[in-house]
């Protein structure tokens, strides 16, 4: 079944878990276990030593949900599901340091010690009402990372057709204007929550649909 040709696991959006769409669609238990460990892991840690332990969390936090969307859609391959888990990383980075405020607010830190070592940040700087030169160094370095990350798994939208096509290139898009949001606020997280604007979203959309990446 090809993706959008109309099978059941591709004829609604947003797709929606239930106990019949995992069956009809054959999603794997993995993707489902995993979540629930990285619901168990936010429980516990509050903060992350490397950018390696990081990445791991998003590996159990935010791929699986990419996983199942290529699922529903019918469009499952090893290969797409590699790029998918590097969007779908990047879109949680992306998250994260739009919320790095009001993470900290309720105690967690998603920022890497070693990047926050790196930049000579210390957490107290975090709590400021507004980010100086060192923080603002972080995340510039942070969210080229994070964009680096969206165009390796890019090419993915180019795999695809129709309505599973539209779906992962607004993913995209919402990461790209994410993203662009934080660099057009001077990276400051700290001042407000960088919100990306409705007009960005929509022509980083028509790009992404467009380009295939």
């Amino acid at each position: 079944m090809t993706p959008g040709s109309g099978s059941a696991c591709s004829t609604s959006w947003p797709p929606t878990c239930t106990a019949v769409t995992v069956s009809e669609c054959t999603i794997p238990a993995q993707p489902l276990l995993d979540l629930i460990q990285a619901n168990r892991q936010d429980q516990q840690v509050t903060r992350y030593r490397t950018f390696a332990e990081l990445d791991r969390y998003c590996e159990l936090s935010a791929n699986p949900v990419g996983q199942m969307v290529l699922y529903i859609f019918g469009a499952a391959t090893p290969e797409r599901i590699a790029l998918s888990d590097r969007i779908c990383t990047a879109l949680q980075l992306a998250e994260h340091w739009q919320d790095v405020a009001e993470d900290l607010a309720h105690g967690r830190i998603y920022l890497p010690a070693e990047d926050l070592d790196r930049f000579s940040v210390a957490e107290a700087e975090l709590a400021a009402p507004s980010a100086g030169p060192a923080v603002k160094s972080l995340m510039r370095f942070e969210v080229d990372r994070a964009r680096g990350l969206l165009d390796e798994g890019a090419p993915l939208v180019g795999t695809l057709r129709g309505a599973a096509r539209l779906a992962v290139a607004g993913y995209l898009a919402g990461g790209r204007a994410a993203l662009a949001a934080i660099r057009a606020q001077g990276y400051d997280v700290l001042r407000a929550t960088a919100r990306p604007r409705k007009p960005r979203m929509a022509a980083e959309l028509v790009q992404a649909y467009l380009r295939g990446r």
